[in-house]
C-alpha cells in the first residue's frame, strides 16, 4: 500500500461520514505567456502523489470509503506543447484512485456527490473562488430540498485533520527529507568554498542553486538568503546583490525542496576564510545555544522549551559581553535581549518550510513526540548603535539544523553542512 493510500485512509477515518473536497493549487501567470513554475498544494499532493494542476481529490466516506480524482483528460496536441498528462485512467492506475473523471465534470458531479451527506470537509477561506464554487454546489443540492434530498449540515475544516497528521512524519517522509537535508547540506558546503572577497552574493546564490538541481531537487523550498556584512542583521533579506567584503562574515539561510519536502539550513562563516576574535566568540555562543537547545528536542518536553534553553544561553552571553545588564531573568522579563535576538528558535518544518501543526493545545505548548520534525535555529544580531561597542557592529549569525524528534536524543538530518568553527575553516582552506 501506497503512502498516499494509507493517508486517504486515516484521513477517512477521522471523517467519520461525509465529503472531503481538497483541490491542487492554480498555475499562476508571470507575464502574458508565461507562468510560473507549478509547485501543487501541499494538502492535495499528501493525500495523493498527483503532480499536475487542474486537479482535485475527492473523498465520499459512507459505510465504504470512495476516493475520486478530477484531471486533465489526454491531449495530445496539448501535451506536444506543454509535456504529459496522466489523463483519468492513466491517474487512476498510477495513484490507487477507485475513480476518476475529466476536471470539467467536477461541477456538475459535485452536487450530487455531496446530496443526503452529513458533512463537507473543505479548506473555507483559503481560496474565494473556491469558496464560491463550493457555496455554488451547495446551493445546488439545496434546490432539491422538495425532492427529498439534503445538503451537508456541518462544514469542516480539513485542514485541521489533515495538519495534526502532517505532523508526525512517516517512514517516506522521514527518508525524503533526510535526502533533502543532505543535498542542501553539500550545497552550503560548496558556497563555503566558493566564497572570497570581490565576488557577490548572488554568484554564491548561483552555487547553492547549482548544487540543488545537480542532485535532483526540484527547486529552492524558499527564496535564498544569501546575506553579507550588515545584510546578515536583514531577517529575510533576499536581495543577494552586494559584493562580498575581507573581514565581513556570510550568512545563508538556503535549503532545497525535494519531491515536495523542504530542509532549511543557516550557516555563517567569514568571507576571509578564517574568524576573527570577536566573530568566534559571538558564534561559539550562539552554537552553544544551539545545543543546549538540541538537548530539549526529545519526548516530554514541551515545544517551547528549546527556545526556552537557547534563550538563557544567548543572554547569558549578552550579560557578559556586557550588551545587556542584569540578571538573567531580569534581562529575559524587561525584553532587553530582544536587540539581538527577536525571534524563536525553530519551527515545524515538512513539506512546507513552516509546516504545518499546532503548537499550543488548549492554551499550554504542545508536547514533542517521536518523529516530529522542527528546526533548531537560534540567533544573534548586533546594528550600529551608540549602546553597542563598534567591534560588535553588523555581525549576524543564526544557525539553523533540520532534527527530527526520536526516543531519545534528536536526529540532526542536517549533519552534512559544516557547523563547528574549525571544520568550517577546514573547509574554506579547499575553496575554488
Amino acid at each position: 500500500m501506497t503512502p498516499y493510500r494509507e493517508r486517504r485512509e486515516k484521513l477517512a477515518q477521522q471523517m467519520g461520514a461525509g465529503v472531503a473536497v481538497i483541490p491542487t493549487a492554480a498555475e499562476r501567470l508571470r507575464n502574458r505567456d508565461s507562468h510560473y513554475p507549478f509547485r501543487h498544494d501541499s494538502y492535495f499532493y499528501y493525500l495523493s502523489g498527483f503532480p499536475e494542476p487542474e486537479a482535485v481529490l475527492v473523498m465520499l466516506v459512507t459505510d465504504t470509503v470512495k476516493t475520486i480524482l478530477f484531471c486533465r483528460e489526454k491531449n495530445t496536441e496539448r501535451e506536444i506543447w506543454d509535456g504529459f498528462r496522466y489523463g483519468p485512467d492513466g491517474a487512476r492506475e498510477a495513484f490507487g484512485f477507485d475513480e476518476a473523471y475529466p476536471i470539467d465534470q467536477l461541477d456538475a458531479m459535485l452536487p450530487k456527490l455531496l446530496a443526503d451527506q452529513p458533512n463537507l470537509f473543505f479548506d473555507l477561506g483559503a481560496d474565494p473562488s473556491w469558496d464560491t464554487r463550493v457555496v455554488g454546489w451547495l446551493n445546488s443540492v439545496r434546490a432539491e430540498a422538495r425532492n427529498g434530498v439534503t445538503a451537508p449540515g456541518g462544514i469542516r475544516d480539513v485542514r485541521s485533520l489533515l495538519d495534526e497528521m502532517r505532523l508526525f512524519k512517516d517512514a517516506h517522509e522521514i527518508d525524503i527529507m533526510r535526502r533533502a537535508a543532505q543535498i542542501s547540506g553539500g550545497a552550503h558546503r560548496r558556497a563555503m568554498q566558493a566564497a572570497r572577497p570581490g565576488r557577490w552574493e548572488y554568484e554564491i546564490e548561483a552555487e547553492l542553486l547549482h548544487e540543488f538541481r545537480r542532485h535532483g531537487a526540484q527547486a529552492p523550498a524558499y527564496t535564498s538568503i544569501v546575506a553579507g556584512g550588515a545584510n546578515a542583521c536583514v531577517l529575510h533579506y533576499v536581495t543577494n546583490n552586494d559584493q562580498l567584503k575581507d573581514g565581513d562574515l556570510l550568512l545563508i539561510d538556503a535549503g532545497c525542496e525535494l519531491d515536495g519536502y523542504a530542509a532549511d539550513i543557516t550557516r555563517v562563516f567569514p568571507v576571509s576564510g578564517q574568524f576573527t576574535p570577536v566573530q568566534k566568540d559571538l558564534y561559539e555562543l550562539v552554537l552553544a545555544a544551539q545545543t543546549a537547545a538540541m538537548a530539549k528536542v526529545k519526548p516530554g518536553c514541551h515545544w517551547n522549551e528549546p527556545h526556552e534553553a537557547a534563550l538563557r544561553v544567548l543572554v547569558q552571553g549578552m550579560i557578559d559581553f556586557e550588551l545587556c545588564a542584569g540578571s538573567v531573568d531580569a534581562v529575559i522579563e524587561s525584553g532587553d535581549y530582544k536587540r539581538f535576538y527577536m525571534h524563536k528558535t525553530g519551527h515545524w518544518l515538512g513539506m512546507d518550510v513552516h509546516d504545518a501543526g499546532e503548537y499550543k493545545r488548549g492554551g499550554d505548548w504542545r508536547m514533542l513526540q517521536k518523529d516530529m520534525v522542527l528546526t533548531v535555529e537560534p540567533g544573534f544580531y548586533v546594528r550600529p548603535s551608540d549602546q553597542v561597542p563598534e567591534r560588535f557592529w553588523n555581525i549576524g549569525i543564526r544557525i539553523e539544523d533540520d532534527v527530527r524528534v526520536t526516543d531519545g536524543a534528536c536526529e540532526v538530518l542536517t549533519q552534512a553542512a559544516p557547523k563547528r568553527v574549525a571544520e568550517i575553516e577546514a573547509c574554506m582552506k579547499n575553496r575554488n
